[in-house]
């Protein structure tokens, strides 16, 4: 984008990794949702279309605000007019430096998952959002303990409603052939001989587009399909090494049948995860993925930001830093603006690629003296994705974030086919959770943006012999 308004002008581009993500197959679904496919390239691709930009490879080591300097890894020094910090956010790790606990955030973390998941028989998933949700869907073969602090799965994205919809698709046996995969991988020549040592997580990848498990082959040792065991209400309290456990002298449990663990487990595992319900599993890894913290460490030193309570550099509505000529997208960025009431921030691809291309409209805004007003992706939260092979769009408040108690919900369930929720305040739609083919992601989002009073309307609203579409049209 930035390349586009400023033709004339040198424009760098800094990455630490040798591929760059880059948004295909782009689909405007309605005025506020939008899918699209990730994909890596060479970094040549995009110098080849627009020959202002230059890619350095390198990471950042730092960033010196008051002289407008950059320096890299690589001993260089840069001087910038403006600035955008887009360096995304890192897995936060239950434990950090532990070699059987993996964090799944990147292309290359998924690739040592699934390394390791080739001689697995037992594992333990940590976390309830959508990289969680994804990988015990998709995994076979391997028994999968699977250990959320929520009541229902998949709390980031839904209610114990949408839960209790899914959960008969992780027990079911039969399994949809999964679809092609469209996503293709660049490494550097020569870096796949090196093996990449376990604990190289702290080397940033690229985050993980939405559809990333797909070319992946998960399947463990074992025959079955899918053995998925969910532990409600608790965290890791605590990770024990073998020989740890075995000087502790306490039992392990065997994998639940028919939802009861009873009988001790006879077999020695290489770790063991005791959880905060004192129930204690053996395994052979732990997939750590419990979200993730903006990367802000390398522009911290030295400079004067303000970081939000997530972590986050605090970013004003026209994306900028508390620092002049610095501005922030994506992960890293605080939304810190008066929000609309029916948008949040959530660290997600489609809010990133968002953020940054209003990053640089405001950037150059800036530069050339003009006022610019907040982008319309910022009135209301909308996000697409699958999940268990449904269509999965979330809007507004859907899960009626920071409404209190002051709410009603509304609901319509076909067992196996769709799951349709409204969020409701003052008969007026405040959000909507829809999974499966409902098609009714446009009438919802005009009557939550447009905040019409449906209270006449009441059960009505959701009824399937009304064609509620025609109504709003």
């Amino acid at each position: 984008k930035l390349a586009a308004e400023f033709p004339s002008e040198d424009i760098f581009l800094m990455t630490a990794s040798p591929v760059i993500k880059a948004v295909t197959n782009f689909k405007q679904v309605s005025k506020t949702l939008e899918e699209f496919d990730v994909e890596e390239q060479p970094s040549s691709l995009l110098e080849k279309r627009y020959p202002n930009i230059k890619v350095i490879q390198s990471g950042v080591k730092q960033l010196r605000s008051d002289e407008h300097k950059v320096f890299t890894e690589d001993g260089k020094e840069y001087m910038y007019e403006k600035l955008c910090l887009c360096a995304g956010a890192k897995p936060k790790l239950i434990f950090e430096g532990n070699p059987y606990v993996l964090g799944i955030r990147d292309t290359d973390s998924a690739q040592a998952f699934q390394k390791k998941l080739a001689q697995a028989e037992r594992i333990v998933v940590v976390g309830n959002g959508g990289i969680a949700l994804e990988l015990v869907y998709e995994i076979q073969g391997c028994e999968v303990i699977w250990a959320i602090k929520d009541k229902a799965i998949g709390n980031t994205f839904f209610d114990a409603g949408a839960a209790e919809f899914l959960i008969p698709k992780l027990t079911a046996e039969k399994r949809e052939t999964p679809i092609e995969c469209k996503r293709t991988k660049y490494t550097m020549e020569g870096s796949e001989e090196k093996e990449r040592p376990t604990a190289a997580s702290d080397k940033l990848g690229s985050a993980l587009g939405p559809d990333w498990h797909e070319g992946l082959h998960l399947k463990g040792t074992k025959e079955f399909s899918h053995k998925v065991h969910i532990e409600i209400l608790c965290e890791v309290k605590k990770i024990h090494l073998q020989q740890e456990f075995i000087q502790l002298q306490r039992t392990s449990l065997t994998f639940p049948k028919d939802e009861r663990n009873v009988e001790p487990d006879e077999v020695l595992w290489p770790v063991y995860v005791e959880l905060t319900n004192g129930k204690i599993y053996g395994c052979d890894f732990i997939v750590s993925a419990t979200g993730v913290v903006p990367n802000v460490e390398p522009f911290l030193d030295g400079n004067n930001f303000a970081v939000g309570e997530d972590g986050g550099l605090k970013v004003d509505k026209h994306m900028h830093t508390s620092l002049p000529d610095i501005y922030a997208a994506g992960d890293i960025c605080t939304a810190s603006w008066e929000p609309s009431p029916v948008w949040h921030q959530m660290r997600l691809w489609t809010q990133a690629r968002q953020m940054g291309w209003y990053a640089a409209k405001c950037m150059a805004a800036d530069t050339l003296g003009e006022s610019i007003d907040l982008d319309f992706s910022f009135e209301l939260f909308a996000h697409v994705t699958k999940f268990f092979n449904y269509k999965v769009v979330v809007l507004g408040k859907y899960n009626a974030q920071g409404l209190g108690l002051d709410h009603e919900l509304m609901l319509r369930c076909t067992k196996g086919q769709e799951y349709v929720k409204v969020v409701m305040q003052n008969g007026r739609m405040m959000g909507a959770v829809l999974i499966g083919e409902t098609d009714l992601e446009e009438t919802f989002e005009n009557l939550i943006l447009n905040q019409m009073d449906l209270s006449a309307y009441g059960e009505d609203l959701l009824n399937p012999d009304i064609d509620i579409e025609d109504y709003f049209d």
